[in-house]
């Protein structure tokens, strides 16, 4: 793959590059269209391979929060289109890297040394590159080491790009009004937040801490003299990325097993914590040989308030939502519903909410769940569809819900995925034991 000897980085370079992937994606409708009309059965599955692969094109090279939001998006297995799907998925852990001098001016930079300056052995080619950074083999003092180094530019134009990318998000979750902005200012703050290393490193600590107690879990040491705001220095774990191991022929009880300290890990983050590692894709997770659970970023960390926590997990209670006037007092509680609504309106989301918590709460009502078992994916498939087709929703304000359900509910989205990628049977409250 060819590497990046510049990234852009200036509002307006930055705006031209997505501009040019517009045109681009107009050409493809005009195509489409054209064949369409030699012949009426044209499938669009060729319209969103060609969509998603010029999208993915044009925001691999701006990198930052561009390709983030792309990151985020793979990981909605039941909203978009599997070619967009697959595509975005290349984000994760698959992109053009930088070039080696880009990478010692960075160090020079950040460290005010060049990285042979620093390690006893750096490789100038990095070994996996993503939205935010790329990583890099080091070994200094007979340790093996991932070093993470920023690209450049990237937190400086969170806003800007954001800004460029909120038309296409408006549209696609069909948000409304003035209060979309309270999801698009948590979108950035995460964002910014992901950029700062040294926040990175002092979470990491004490996260990984923490969870020390969680059997098959295992987390890098982080190394604060060979850090900085930029780069990001720990040990280097040895492992298959959790998506290539999943597309193995792996044994059903080490997919358990890994499956329960997947579970266990982030309820107990949530339960215990009330923080949580809000970036469940495959590429921020490894097998280790011996078969156990590596995690290896803890960037995204969302903060658990307790006036969201309290309703939220109150309604994953079967008891609740079947309880009307406890469902509906915990559905404006987490501004689901609002004052304003109209009776259609209100009846409308009320029976969507119920008919989604009903599917998406039911691993918690059982003591053991497989996350393999399709018929609970078939559900959530169908749901996804039938809504998503239903022109009633398109008249409505999509603005529903706390802001905090952006990242929970990415979270959740991504534990489900990777647990069924797993094939895992899971213990529901097997956590408990390593609360106290």
């Amino acid at each position: 793959m060819k590497s990046l000897d510049t990234i852009p980085t200036g509002k307006i370079e930055r705006a031209g590059k997505l501009v040019k992937t517009g045109v681009k994606i107009g050409g493809n409708y005009v195509k489409y269209y054209g064949k369409k009309l030699v012949d009426p059965q044209t499938s669009k599955d060729t319209l969103d391979q060609d969509n998603a692969e010029d999208i993915y094109d044009g925001l691999k090279s701006l990198k930052g929060s561009a390709l983030k939001v792309a990151q985020m998006l793979s990981m909605e297995k039941n909203l978009l289109p599997s070619a967009y799907v697959e595509k975005f998925s290349l984000s994760q852990f698959s992109v053009p890297p930088l070039s080696a001098p880009l990478v010692r001016k960075t160090f020079n930079k950040y460290l005010g040394k060049y990285p042979e300056d620093i390690f006893d052995e750096f490789e100038k080619d990095s070994v996996n590159a993503a939205s935010i950074g790329q990583v890099h083999r080091a070994e200094k003092d007979g340790k093996k080491l991932a070093v993470k180094i920023q690209y450049p530019g990237v937190a400086e134009s969170i806003s800007s790009d954001l800004a460029l990318v909120k038309p296409v998000a408006i549209k696609m979750f069909n948000l409304k009004g003035k209060d979309s902005e309270k999801y698009f200012k948590e979108v950035e703050h995460k964002l910014i937040e992901e950029t700062n290393y040294i926040l990175e490193l002092e979470q990491s600590d004490e996260i990984t801490t923490a969870c020390s107690v969680i059997p098959n879990m295992q987390f890098p040491k982080y190394y604060r003299e060979l850090s900085s705001e930029r780069i990001l220095t720990m040990d280097w774990m040895e492992g298959t990325h959790l998506g290539e191991f999943t597309r193995t022929d792996f044994d059903a009880q080490l997919g358990n097993t890994l499956g329960q300290a997947l579970w266990d890990f982030y309820m107990f983050q949530i339960h215990k914590l009330r923080q949580v590692h809000a970036d469940p894709h495959p590429g921020n997770f490894l097998v280790s040989p011996k078969g156990r659970l590596i995690a290896i970023d803890f960037g995204c960390i969302k903060q658990i308030p307790e006036d969201f926590y309290v309703p939220y997990f109150e309604l994953a209670k079967e008891e609740n939502i079947n309880n009307d006037r406890i469902f509906m007092e915990k559905l404006y509680e987490l501004e689901i519903l609002t004052p304003t609504d109209s009776e259609e309106e209100l009846q409308f989301f009320k029976a969507l909410f119920k008919e989604m918590l009903t599917i998406f709460t039911s691993p918690f009502h059982k003591e053991t769940f497989d996350f393999g078992d399709e018929g609970f994916w078939n559900k959530i498939a169908n749901l996804s569809e039938r809504y998503s087709k239903d022109e009633q929703i398109r008249k409505m304000n999509g603005n529903r819900g706390s802001k905090h359900f952006l990242y929970i509910n990415r979270t959740f989205f991504g534990l489900y995925n990777l647990l069924h990628d797993l094939r895992a049977k899971v213990e529901v409250n097997h956590f408990e034991k390593y609360m106290d």
